[in-house]
């Protein structure tokens, strides 16, 4: 088992059962506890009542669409979500990001790919949950204000809500600040796994980033585009 000491619960929303079945198998293997529902509308009954660790929630369902689960859920919790679409729907991608999933895969995709990318979001999420009794390093620019060891973030006097993606992506830019990182560099020392896909998952991090710490995300001053480079943060 390679979660000593600790069980986490996935569960996998996915209608196909033979895939199903080989997700379910493969992630007992590992040591993890799974929950599954074949349907939306069993997808949100089954999250609401298991509360697990993460969601493998897959774009196509019945009765309510994995996108609409998606959205309702990140109304409700945190869970890392990670999203199965097919290698056609380049549009449901993108909405998903934007409405919540921390990350996507596209079928067909390696079973080790994907046990891969459940620990790395796994990991982070636990790192996000750590509340040490000593402060940790500040970081502060300008309004904003960063305690990496509580996980806190805030903006003034107001508490930022920020996906564990989202502050890892801020702690990283911020504690770099001047240094302009590729949208592949971003996925490697954030994302914490080689990538192959769409760099585009930097992207909507990034929007969505700006909609909360920027005064005005249509014209930032701390996360900034460097035009066919990426991205870097500025006080």
């Amino acid at each position: 088992m390679t979660n000593i000491g600790v069980t986490d619960k996935i569960l996998i929303v996915e209608d196909d059962r033979n895939l199903l079945d080989t997700i379910k198998y493969n992630l007992h293997k590992e040591g993890y506890e799974v929950a599954t529902a074949v349907d939306g509308a069993q997808a949100l009954e089954t999250a609401r009542r298991e509360k697990p660790d993460l969601i493998i929630l897959d774009v196509m369902l019945p009765e309510v669409s994995g996108l609409e689960v998606c959205r309702i859920l990140r109304k409700e919790v945190t869970t890392p979500i990670l999203m199965l679409t097919a290698r056609t729907e380049e549009t449901d991608k993108i909405v998903g990001l934007e409405i919540g999933a921390d990350d996507y895969m596209t079928k067909p995709f390696s079973l080790r790919e994907l046990i891969a990318r459940v620990r790395a979001m796994l990991r982070r999420a636990r790192m996000a949950k750590i509340q040490p009794e000593v402060k940790g390093d500040l970081l502060t620019i300008g309004d904003i204000r960063i305690d990496i060891a509580r996980h806190q973030v805030s903006k003034g006097a107001s508490p930022l809500e920020l996906t564990p993606k989202e502050f890892d992506l801020l702690v990283f830019l911020a504690g770099n600040k001047g240094f302009v990182f590729s949208r592949d560099q971003l996925l490697e020392k954030v994302w914490d796994y080689d990538y192959t896909g769409d760099t585009r998952t930097v992207d909507v991090h990034i929007r969505w980033l700006r909609q909360k710490i920027e005064d005005n995300p249509e014209k930032p001053k701390h996360l900034l585009t460097v035009r066919g480079t990426g991205y870097k943060f500025e006080e």
